[in-house]
């Protein structure tokens, strides 16, 4: 008992002084195989935080301007940056515009391509294969390459019908669904083939149409891909430049990407910096909010089953 004892203290072999040891170990194997990924993610998280404090502290900067702009603001809170950008610009008209676009661009390129994506899916008819291979090599070529033979017809389309032509709402948003309906077409056609074609056969003895049963057999099973079409259409739309600035120049008709721009155009990068930090985080909030809605239909989408077995 007493040489027993005596080991122990001492530090034999299985003493303290080999439990001491063990901890070292065990943090060095546990840094070795998932301490280092904790570090990468926590670098991965500043570095996406970086640019979201330094626009929100230029933003509530009183001073407004980029030289006295830091990431974290010494000289104050205030919201008169967001005071003057309603007051000096039309942030408001660029607002509601770009909403009213986006959100319809949206809408109409899920429902039409949905409706395309189910007649190539589901029916067999002369042209189906051309038509599907032209949809994909058109994809191929950028919208942006036909600016010019746009250009023409969008003229030719103010003289007779101005309503949907230049600096109009209605003409850009038709612009936008025809560069959209290609893709999502594809896209929808995938998620269509992936459904029993028992649920039509069912539904069409039970003395369904072809209507009843895409809307109310089709739609809510092809719900996740309809999410997911609809949030990249919204943020693709809302986010465009190029196409806007060539077909509106009013300045009561531009988008929210155009009318920004013009705040840094020139020498007025330095001064307009503040007001141009505080509707970039205005402009955010449309984007937010739509995938926030639309997040819960794509986890519930993804998780549910069209057939119970």
């Amino acid at each position: 008992m007493t040489m027993l004892t005596g080991a122990a203290v001492t530090g034999g072999a299985n003493g303290p002084a080999a439990v001491n040891r063990n901890p070292g170990k065990r943090k060095k194997r546990w840094f070795a195989e998932v301490g280092w990924r904790h570090l990468v993610g926590l670098f991965g998280v500043l570095f996406s935080l970086f640019p979201l404090v330094f626009v929100v502290s230029a933003a509530l900067n009183p001073l407004g301007t980029l030289s006295s702009t830091e990431l974290v603001p010494t000289g104050g809170v205030s919201l008169e940056n967001f005071g003057n950008l309603f007051a000096r610009t039309e942030f408001a008209d660029w607002f509601l515009n770009s909403l009213l676009i986006a959100g319809g661009a949206a809408f109409a390129s899920v429902f039409l391509s949905a409706l395309a994506a189910y007649a190539f899916s589901r029916m067999r008819f002369q042209g189906r294969r051309v038509g599907l291979l032209s949809l994909l090599l058109i994809q191929m070529f950028p919208q942006f390459l036909a600016i010019v033979a746009i250009f023409l017809i969008f003229g030719r389309i103010t003289d007779l019908w101005p309503a949907i032509g230049f600096n109009t709402p209605w003409g850009l948003l038709l612009l936008y669904l025809g560069g959209a309906l290609g893709v999502n077409t594809w896209l929808m056609k995938g998620f269509f083939d992936t459904l029993p074609r028992e649920l039509d056969e069912s539904a069409t003895v039970d003395g369904a149409s072809h209507a009843q049963v895409f809307f109310r057999i089709m739609l809510p099973l092809v719900a996740p891909i309809l999410a997911v079409t609809g949030l990249l259409a919204f943020i693709n739309t809302i986010n465009e430049f190029l196409m806007a600035s060539v077909f509106l120049t009013d300045t009561d008709a531009k988008t929210l990407a155009v009318g920004m721009r013009g705040m840094l155009q020139g020498g007025e990068r330095n001064t307009n910096f503040g007001i141009f930090a505080a509707g970039t985080l205005l402009t955010a909030i449309p984007t937010v909010l739509v995938f926030q809605f639309l997040q819960r239909y794509i986890v519930s989408g993804l998780t549910s089953g069209a057939v119970k077995g």
